[in-house]
């Protein structure tokens, strides 16, 4: 049973990234990588009991100068997202990547004053700047600092409750500054 109860944990592991891709990322703007997930594992079938081969998850990108996504959070979860948010904040933090610290300088997180007419809450994001080539997967961001699998996996299911649905991504140049 203990053998059955691992295999099945590692098969939910590998799947992971991919159902969060569907569920809990925006899907990326024209130019920009995919949210998040695993690229199909290629190769021969491993061997029986073996969890199989595992590509890297797929980068978040965005080309633009600066990115505005939003996010409706189901309205008994915003502490559940929030407390995300902020592993996503001490996972940039504490990361080797020189890229993350960048990454959260120029991050910020809103939470909107009033909820939507169903109830849910927006949260809007704004990168400015962006970094380039840096990974802005919130998931992602954390598994570097979370190594223990029932934790990712706690994390995941936190993210994917607290998740009514991805709004909106914008990306783009900067074609005036009115303060210059």
């Amino acid at each position: 049973m203990r053998r059955v109860s691992g295999v099945v944990l590692a098969g939910a592991l590998v799947l992971l990234p991919a159902s969060v891709k569907v569920f809990a990322q925006a899907p990326p703007a024209q130019g920009a990588a995919p949210a998040q997930g695993p690229a199909p594992a290629q190769g021969a079938a491993p061997a029986q009991g073996a969890a199989p081969a595992q590509s890297a998850p797929q980068k978040t990108t965005f080309t633009g100068d600066a990115v505005i996504q939003a996010f409706a959070v189901n309205p008994d979860k915003t502490a559940d997202y929030e407390k995300v948010i902020g592993q996503l904040k001490d996972a940039l933090q504490k990361s080797s990547k020189p890229e993350a610290k960048q990454q959260a300088a120029g991050w910020k997180v809103f939470r909107n004053a009033t909820p939507n007419p169903d109830g849910s809450i927006v949260y809007v994001h704004v990168i400015n700047p962006v970094v380039k080539d840096a990974d802005y997967s919130i998931l992602n961001n954390i598994y570097d600092l979370v190594t223990d699998p029932m934790e990712k996996l706690n994390v995941y299911n936190t993210y994917r409750a607290a998740l009514k649905q991805a709004l909106f991504v914008i990306q783009g140049q900067m074609t005036q500054d009115l303060g210059k």
